[in-house]
């Protein structure tokens, strides 16, 4: 156990590399109500959301989720979260634990008459269930991903949500946090393994999820991060304008992938040499060998480039790869 953002956080149960393989092959699940939910809601809620928020809530509909970035006025991602539309005028964020109350004061601060923003996240517990089989083991009917609705498991309220921060299929269950506790224990009898924060670690890296806080901060621009692709840069949101520009004339470094060519495994703040740093770093338990990623100038970031890396005084080789490092029928 390791204290993270107020909470007693599990590193591992059985081991990172049996959990890790159990999510990659069968099903996990990750106790993660830790995280912050935020609710917004009110007749201008959607204009608070589109000014404050990197992508277009506009192209969702009760019953859809969103990626998205809460954006500074440089460019830089305060937070990355997902927001669930629950209905026209109300909205639920998911965003960081170490976050939550950045993001509240954030969102407060540019408050409008009508809109009324809360923090909820007391009341609720969240289990993400992953793996090819996650819906199998819940007796989920399919569904697509980003899409969230009510069910019971066992007979305990749930909101499914059709997200996750593995690379596999599988869900997020939103309960009330007085049933947070028997949920844990039903879907552990459903044959699921239990799944600490090693894995998670180790499973997002794999599939090339950002971490804020290491490959996203309020000073990193979405562009240099390469989350274009969530922002919806012909609409006006805080930073909006400094994004077109560097999408525009292009940026001095790119956050990007890699695969250790000899044995070693690179770790964040290492120096990747030309000028650019490792931001996350581990061993592939699907792979077995260090993966990482890190930004380095922009001019040796294609696919292909080898890389040299400090790894405690001494110079190893890493080569630069394609989004995710590792996928199920697919990898490096």
């Amino acid at each position: 156990m390791v204290p993270f953002a107020g909470w007693e956080m599990p590193v591992q149960y059985e081991g990172v590399i049996a959990e890790h393989r159990a999510v990659r092959t069968d099903c996990g699940v990750f106790d993660v109500s830790h995280m912050g939910e935020l609710e917004v809601e009110g007749p201008t809620a959607l204009r608070v959301l589109q000014e404050a928020l990197s992508n277009d809530l506009e192209k969702t509909e009760p019953g859809r989720a969103q990626y998205t970035l809460l954006t500074n006025e440089r460019g830089g991602i305060v937070d990355d979260l997902i927001v669930y539309r629950l209905d026209t005028l109300r909205f639920l964020l998911v965003v960081n634990a170490a976050n939550r109350d950045v993001d509240l004061r954030w969102l407060r601060e540019r408050e409008a008459r009508g809109t009324d923003v809360r923090d909820v996240s007391d009341e609720y517990g969240l289990l993400a269930v992953q793996g090819p089989r996650a819906i199998e083991r819940l007796d989920l009917p399919p569904a697509l991903q980003f899409t969230f609705a009510e069910a019971e498991i066992d007979g305990i309220v749930c909101m499914v949500n059709r997200t996750g921060y593995t690379g596999e299929d599988g869900c997020e269950l939103l309960t009330m946090a007085e049933d947070v506790g028997e949920l844990w224990d039903r879907v552990l009898a459903r044959g699921v393994v239990p799944c600490g924060l090693g894995a998670r670690d180790t499973l997002r890296l794999e599939a090339c999820f950002p971490l804020h806080g290491q490959d996203i901060t309020p000073d990193t621009d979405a562009i240099s991060a390469r989350l274009k692709w969530c922002c919806a840069l012909a609409k006006e949101f805080r930073g909006a304008e400094r994004l077109r520009e560097l999408a525009e004339d292009g940026t001095d470094r790119t956050l990007v992938p890699f695969v250790m060519e000899d044995t070693a495994i690179a770790r964040a703040g290492m120096p990747i040499e030309g000028g650019g740093e490792v931001t996350s770093g581990t061993h592939s338990p699907m792979l077995d060998r260090g993966i990482g990623m890190g930004y380095v100038p922009t001019a040796v970031a294609a696919p292909g480039t080898e890389l040299t890396i400090d790894v405690r005084g001494r110079s190893r080789r890493a080569r630069v790869v394609r989004k995710p490092i590792y996928a199920r029928e697919e990898n490096v």
